[in-house]
This record gives structure tokens, sequence and C-alpha cells, in this order.
């Protein structure tokens, strides 16, 4: 799957919104618990600064000392625990052995304190331990209510704002999916330049470098038109006037000893005319010829009565009864592509089909589709030769006559061009060949 780019905007600002939350809710959490630990260590501090010249070694402390600080209890107890002064019921944790205070948080009468304990040596006797406490007014059980609340309270910001920043993602791309939509909805044949009045500044570029390419494609393809025309004219012209040429000289008197050898050679040139206006034909029904191809309303049953008329004189000289069963119907393409379809369709048909046969040509609609079908009573096409026959230059084994094998070739190349589906069955009672070509409803008129 192709990446999006609405959900890399979304995970991109995830990532930093989900950091910059929890750090909020960890200033919350340092905003009420841990700056009133801080304060109470410095009040404490202070405290046993005041006390310590108050201190009388084994006599413990003067008796009358009151700590200056607000709230603050002491207790002064000597290496064997003893009290010695202040506040008995105050606990003393160990003090650290390295002479520096130890900060303790301990629980008494069911509220939070702050306890500093140190070992101090006293100058008038053995060391002694203080202790000094205040209550920190914390009720825990609410700070860590208020910070998983906070917490909370974030990441529902966090979703609210993820969801508001896509909708936005998806509102501004509207004109991304826009241009998207109309240029899925052309067709390969559709080269118009994007109209650029309603594209945003930061599509302009991608608007007009695809229009420069629909542009060289336009011109590409009327090169390759123009080479086509220019060469089916250089290949008529002196084709069709050897063959005149031929007829003449076969027509001669004088040349009536190598009669023969002229009507192999008149058979030859017939074979090659046909041969390259097959060639030219399989060129101009190239998809990439026919980006630019302007199709056109169609009377698809009035094309295939001039293909039975243009071939009858065949038919009536090779003994095969060619008829048509024609229906009104009418499809939008381009008419000498499908005059090249059926002109292809009903030679293959009365090639293949021996005398005393039958080549039936009907048009019409099966299921409101168009379509346009040729039976013959030939030796038929099997099964598992039906797919390889649209191949070009391919020609089923012991297949009599001549042949270039791009007759099938040229009608599946044309019927793709137009996404008509080419079906290939068995005639009538299992009979012969039936070539059937169905358009899209779409092509429908």
């Amino acid at each position: 799957m192709n990446p999006s780019i609405g959900r890399h905007l979304v995970f991109w600002l995830a990532v930093p919104l989900t950091l910059l939350a929890l750090c909020g809710a960890l200033f919350h959490y340092v905003d009420t618990v841990a700056l009133k630990v801080v304060n109470a260590d410095r009040v404490l501090r202070a405290a046993a600064d005041d006390l310590l010249p108050h201190l009388s070694g084994a006599a413990g402390a003067d008796p009358t000392y009151v700590p200056p600080q607000a709230g603050v209890r002491f207790a002064v107890r000597d290496a064997s625990h003893r009290l010695l002064a202040g506040d008995a019921n105050l606990p003393t944790p160990p003090a650290s052995g390295d002479g520096k205070p130890a900060f303790t948080t301990v629980k008494l009468d069911r509220h939070s304190w702050r306890v500093l304990t140190a070992r101090i040596d006293s100058a008038q006797g053995g060391p002694v331990e203080i202790a000094l406490a205040t209550e920190l007014k914390i009720d825990e059980p609410a700070s860590r209510i208020g910070f998983m609340s906070t917490l909370l309270w974030d990441f529902v910001q966090l979703d609210v704002t993820l969801v508001l920043i896509w909708v936005g993602i998806r509102v501004g791309l509207r004109p991304v999916r826009r241009l998207r939509d109309e240029i899925a909805q052309r067709s390969p044949l559709d080269l118009r330049p994007i109209a650029d009045t309603l594209v945003p500044s930061e599509l302009a570029p991608l608007t007009a470098t695809l229009n420069r390419l629909f542009v060289m494609l336009r011109t590409a393809v009327q090169s390759q038109q123009q080479f086509i025309a220019n060469t089916a004219h250089q290949l008529r012209t002196p084709i069709t006037g050897m063959l005149a040429q031929l007829d003449l000289l076969v027509a001669d008197p004088a040349a009536a000893p190598v009669k023969h050898r002229l009507a192999t050679l008149q058979e030859g040139v017939r074979q090659l005319a046909h041969a390259s206006n097959q060639l030219l034909t399989l060129a101009r029904a190239d998809p990439a010829v026919n980006l630019a191809a302007k199709n056109q309303r169609l009377d698809l049953c009035a094309m295939a009565g001039e293909t039975v008329a243009k071939f009858f004189d065949r038919a009536l000289q090779a003994q095969i009864d060619l008829g048509a069963e024609l229906a009104p119907v009418e499809i939008l393409a381009d008419p000498s592509l499908i005059d090249d379809l059926l002109n292809n369709l009903v030679d293959n048909a009365l090639k293949y089909t021996p005398p005393g046969g039958s080549v039936t040509v009907s048009a019409g609609r099966i299921d409101a589709q168009p379509f346009v079908a040729v039976q013959d009573t030939g030796p038929g096409i099997p099964a598992e030769e039906r797919e390889r026959v649209r191949q070009r230059f391919y020609r089923l084994p012991n297949s009599p006559g001549h042949g270039s094998g791009l007759g099938l070739a040229i009608v599946a190349q044309i019927a793709g061009l137009y996404a008509a589906q080419l079906l290939i069955e068995s005639g009538a009672n299992e009979v012969g060949t039936r070539v059937c070509v169905r358009f899209p409803p779409h092509h429908a008129e």
C-alpha cells in the first residue's frame, strides 16, 4: 500500500503532542508534590542550622529552645537513642553514616511528615542524633488522583486534537482528490489540458507538468499518425500500380509463354498488398496512436451491411453463401477502425470457408450490449487454440492459403481499444466458427 500523506502528518504530529501531554502531567505533579517537598527540605535545613548552637552534648539542648520556623518539631537523642530533648513522639529514622543530613517522608498521626535526621559530634559530649520534622501539606491520594486525571485529560485533549487535525487534513486534501478524480474519470483518449483555475498553488506545478506531458503526447501521436498516413500512401500507390501493370501484362498475348509465372507474381503482389494493409491497420489500432482519436456515432448495422456488399462478389466467385442478420444499433467509435474490424472478420471467414459453405454477418444487441458477429461453416478453431489465434502472425497448423496470421490479431487489438469483449466460439451445431465482438454498454448511443 502506498504511504498516505494524511497518516504521515498525523503520526508526526501525534508523537510531539504525546510528549507534550506527558510533560504537562509531569509538570502538574512537580507543581503539586515535588515543590512542596523541596520547600519542606529547605525549611528543615534552616531549622537544623538554627538548632546546632543550642545543643549541649549529653544534656541534649536548651529546654527552652523553640524552633523559629512554624510547624517544625524536633528531637535530640544520644547514641543509644535515648531522648535528650524535644518531642518523644517524633520518629527518628536512621541517620546517614557520612555525617550528611538524610531526608525521609514518614507517616505520623495519619499525616505525611518530612523528616531530617543527622548525627552530630557535640563539643561538650559524645555524638547526638537530631531529627526535625515538618508536615507536608500533601494529600497523597488526591495528588495521585490529580496526576492521573490530569494525564487522562491531556490524552483526551490529544485525541480530540488529532481527530480535528485528521479532519482538517481530509478537508485540506480535497483539491488533491478532485484532481485525482478528474484524471481517473478521463478515458485514455482524452488529452485535454487540466484546468488550473481551481487548483491550489501547491498543486499548480503538478498540473503544469501534466499539461506539458499531454502536449508532448498529442505531438507524438500526431507525428505517428502522420507517419502511418505517409507510409500507407507510399506503399499503396506503387503496389496498386504494380498490380495494374501486371493485370495488363497478363492480358497481353505476347506474355502467353510466361503467363503462369506472371500469375504467380500477381498473387504474390496481391498478398503483399494485403499484408501491408493489415500491418498499417494494426499500427493504426495501436492504443498509443489512438490516444487523440475522436470517436463519433456510428450505425453499426449499416456498416456491417456495407461490408457484406463489399465482399459479395468474392463470396460469389468462391461459391459461398454470404448473408446478414442485422438489427439497428449504434456505437461510439472511429469509423475507419470499425471498418477494418469488419473487413478482417469477413475476410477471415471467407478465406477458411470451403465452397458450398456459408458466412453470416450479424449485428444488434445482447443484454443491452452492442455486438457484431461473423459465423462461418469452415473447419473451426479448436478450443485450445482460441487464445493463440489472437496473437500476431500465428496461424493454425495445416491452415489453407497463405495468410499472414494478422486478421484476428487486428480484431483483438481494435476490440481492446474500446474495452470490447472478443469471443471465439463454435458455430451453430458445432460447425465452423463464430467470432463475436461485444461492446460495453457505455459505447452505445
